[in-house]
């Protein structure tokens, strides 16, 4: 595993989500929308899936994934590659429930703030229809990528 620095650390925790790239059963990327629940700097990442869909049928094949973060604001991102692994459900503790929780309102309250400002009021918000966790992803992080033009990358 390679240790995560806490600029990257910083850097994901202000992430609403993470696109999240594993190999489909024809060896084509399948992309998918996650959120991280738990950070361990000793190079695991924590993400909830909410389906087990695509994604968690693409892991048990190929282990192998991706996890990319972009600010295009400030021009910086990631990609953290490794080895996944699934959790079982038991494994999701009330405290993780309560993360993921509150990082869902956080969406919904930036997405009414955003619509009230721009005058467009919209009647759905998919963050409110989503349903509980089901299981977790685990990445143990083997590789990171500084997604970052070289001169315009900071000391990670």
């Amino acid at each position: 595993m390679k240790q995560i620095s806490a600029v990257i650390i910083d850097f994901l925790r202000t992430q609403d989500f993470v696109v999240v790239s594993s190999i489909d059963k024809n060896g084509f990327p399948h992309s998918s929308c996650k959120t991280i629940i738990k950070i361990d700097p000793a190079g695991e990442i924590y993400l909830v899936d909410v389906y087990r869909g695509v994604t968690s049928e693409n892991i048990e094949r190929n282990q192998r994934i991706s996890i990319s973060a972009v600010d295009e604001h400030k021009f910086i991102g990631y990609c953290l590659k490794g080895k996944a692994r699934k959790m079982q459900d038991d494994f999701i503790s009330q405290e993780m429930i309560k993360t993921w929780e509150d990082n869902i309102t956080s969406r919904l309250a930036k997405r009414l703030l955003r619509n009230l400002v721009q005058d467009q009021g919209q009647r759905h918000h998919p963050e409110a229809s989503l349903p509980q966790p089901k299981h977790l992803i685990v990445l143990e992080v083997e590789e990171i990528v500084d997604l970052a033009p070289s001169h315009l990358r900071k000391p990670a």
